[in-house]
C-alpha cells in the first residue's frame, strides 16, 4: 500500500481558509517531528462523525499524522498569532506548543479546525519548548469529552499520542504527549486584540468579515454588521457561562485569549469540577488571588468580552464617541442573558416550567443552604430529583431550614400544570448524575502516566458518556472522596 493511498483512505478533507488570510494573523510552519510515536487513545465515534477512518487513524501512517511527523495531504500546518490578557496583564502571545493542520470538511459539510497540541516550539513559544506532558493531555480528553456529553458547546479531543520523548516541568521529567483537538474554530478575542493592537484597521475588518462568514453567516443583510458580531458573540458567551455555572464547572484560567469567538470551551488547563458548593472554589494552583474563582466567572466572561468590544471600535462608527456608546450599550445586555440562562437553567434543575417572581429566592435560598451545610453541588441536585435525600448531605437534609425550604419548593411546584412526572423528567434532563469527580480524574490519569494502564480512563469515559442516565451502574462515580487534609489543586501543564 503507497502512502498516498493509506492518507487518502484515513479521509482527510482538508481546506484552510485560515491560511487565505494576511500573513500578519499566522506564521507557516510544519510541527517537529518526534521519536517514537504510540496512540493511546483515540475518539472512535468524534473520527467517524468527521468522515475520518479509525482503523487508517491507527495504522503507522495515522499515526505518524497524529504525531506531527507526517503532513496529510492537503493540510497546510500554521501557527495562529494572538493577543491575550492573562490574570489581567496584556501580552503578545500566539500557539506556542500548537499546530493548525487545516480545516476539516466534514460529511455534512461542517468546517473544523484540526490542531495538534504539544507539537513543538513555533515563533510565539516565548522560550518554551512547545511540548505537552501526557497528563495534561489526557486530562483535556477527558474533560472536553465530559463537557460534550453534558451538552455544553466545547472543543473536542480526537485522539493523544504519546511521543517517546521526555518534558520537563516544574513537578519532574515527564512523558511528552500531543493531543489532537477539534474545534469549530480558534478564533480568540486575543486573535481580535492580537490584530487590533499591532495590525491595520483594514487587517481588523478582513478579520471581522472572516469571523462573521465562518461563525455567523446570517448577520450579512443587517445595518452595522460588525455590531451585530459583538451582539451574537456576547449572546453565546452569556449562554456558555451559565451552562458551566449549572455544572459546577470552574474553568481556572479565563484569560481573553482563552475565549473562543464560537462560544465554545476551550483550552482546558487547570479546569476542574466543583464539589462541596461555594462560589470562592478555585482549584488552579497560579489562580492565587481567586479572580478566575466560580462565583466570578460571569463577571470575567463580562470583563473579556468588554476588551473584544474595544477591538471592534474603529469597526462600529467613524466618530469614536459613537462607537463607544454602541459597544456599552451592546456589552449591557451581557448580564441580563447570562441572567437569563442562569435563572431558566436553575428553574428546569428544580423541575419549574413556567415563571414566578419568588423563583430566584428560592433558587438562592437552596443555593445558600448548601454552602452553609458545606453539600456537594451535584449530588444536592441529584438527590432532589430522585427524591432520594438519602443521596444529599445529611447535615443539610435533616436541618429545619431544608424542610421549609422544601415545603416551598413542593408548594411552588403544586402551582403549575405540569404533573410531578414531567417535572421529574425536566430534572433528570437537567441534573447530570455524575461528573468528572476530581479524584476520579487523578486516578485515571495516574493509572495511564505511571502504569501505562488506560482501563481505568476507558471506564470513567464511559460513564462519563451518559451523565443524565440516572442509572443505577453510575452510582459508584458518583461517590465522593474521602476526608484529605490537602486541597485540591490543578496545574496548567505548561
Amino acid at each position: 500500500m503507497t502512502e498516498k493511498k493509506a492518507i487518502i483512505e484515513t479521509g482527510w478533507n482538508f481546506d484552510n481558509s485560515y491560511a487565505r488570510l494576511p500573513k500578519i494573523f499566522f506564521s507557516n510552519l510544519n510541527p517537529i517531528s518526534v521519536k517514537s510515536p504510540k496512540l493511546t487513545v483515540l475518539n472512535n465515534s468524534l473520527a467517524t462523525s468527521l468522515g475520518l477512518n479509525s482503523q487508517a487513524l491507527q495504522n503507522e501512517e495515522g499515526v505518524s499524522v497524529l504525531a506531527g511527523n507526517q503532513i496529510p495531504k492537503g493540510a497546510l500546518p500554521l501557527a495562529q498569532a494572538y493577543a491575550g490578557h492573562q490574570f489581567g496583564h496584556f501580552a503578545l502571545l500566539g500557539d506556542g506548543r500548537a499546530v493548525l493542520l487545516g480545516e476539516q470538511i466534514t460529511p455534512q459539510g461542517e468546517r473544523v479546525d484540526i490542531q495538534l497540541k504539544g507539537s513543538g516550539p513555533t515563533p510565539y513559544s516565548r522560550g518554551g519548548d512547545g511540548r505537552a506532558a501526557l497528563g495534561p493531555m489526557l486530562r483535556e480528553y477527558i474533560i472536553s469529552e465530559a463537557m460534550h456529553a453534558l451538552g455544553i458547546p466545547t472543543t473536542r479531543s480526537l485522539a493523544v499520542v504519546t511521543t517517546g520523548e521526555s518534558v520537563i516541568r516544574q513537578n519532574g521529567v515527564l512523558p511528552g504527549a500531543i493531543l489532537t483537538r477539534v474545534a469549530t474554530s480558534h478564533l480568540r478575542v486575543g486573535t481580535f486584540q492580537f490584530v487590533s493592537e499591532w495590525g491595520t484597521v483594514e487587517n481588523l475588518r478582513v478579520l471581522a468579515d472572516y469571523t462573521l462568514q465562518r461563525h455567523f453567516p446570517d448577520v450579512d443583510d443587517v445595518e452595522n454588521r460588525y455590531l451585530m458580531l459583538l451582539h451574537e458573540v456576547i449572546k453565546r458567551q452569556a449562554e456558555l457561562i451559565a451552562k458551566w455555572q449549572m455544572v459546577g464547572f470552574i474553568h481556572g484560567v479565563m484569560n481573553t485569549d482563552n475565549m473562543a469567538l464560537s462560544g465554545e470551551t476551550i483550552d482546558y488547563g487547570p479546569c476542574a469540577f466543583m464539589d462541596t458548593y461555594d462560589p470562592a472554589t478555585v482549584f488552579s494552583s497560579i489562580d492565587v488571588h481567586g479572580r478566575y474563582a466560580y462565583g466570578n466567572q460571569p463577571s470575567i466572561a463580562g470583563w473579556n468580552l468588554a476588551r473584544f468590544a474595544e477591538t471592534l471600535l474603529p469597526l462600529l462608527h467613524v466618530e469614536q464617541d459613537q462607537a463607544v456608546k454602541l459597544a456599552e450599550d451592546a456589552l449591557s445586555d451581557f448580564t441580563k442573558l447570562y441572567h437569563g440562562h442562569w435563572l431558566a437553567g436553575m428553574r428546569a434543575k428544580l423541575g419549574v416550567f413556567n415563571e414566578e417572581t419568588q423563583d430566584e429566592s428560592l433558587v438562592e435560598g437552596l443555593l445558600g443552604l448548601m454552602q452553609k451545610h458545606r453539600a456537594d453541588y451535584t449530588n444536592t441536585f441529584r438527590a432532589l430529583t430522585s427524591d432520594a435525600h438519602t443521596l444529599g448531605n445529611k447535615d443539610l437534609i435533616g436541618s429545619t431550614e431544608f424542610v421549609q425550604w422544601h415545603e416551598l419548593w413542593q408548594a411552588r411546584l403544586g402551582r403549575q400544570i405540569e404533573s410531578k412526572a414531567s417535572s421529574q423528567q425536566l430534572m433528570q434532563n437537567n441534573n447530570p448524575t455524575l461528573i468528572p469527580r476530581n479524584h476520579r480524574v487523578e486516578a485515571a490519569l495516574e493509572a495511564a502516566v505511571k502504569q501505562g494502564d488506560y482501563s481505568v480512563m476507558e471506564e470513567l469515559l464511559k460513564v462519563l458518556s451518559n451523565p443524565y442516565a440516572h442509572s443505577t451502574e453510575q452510582a459508584d462515580y458518583a461517590t465522593l472522596p474521602g476526608p484529605s487534609t490537602c486541597t485540591y489543586r490543578t496545574f496548567c501543564g505548561t
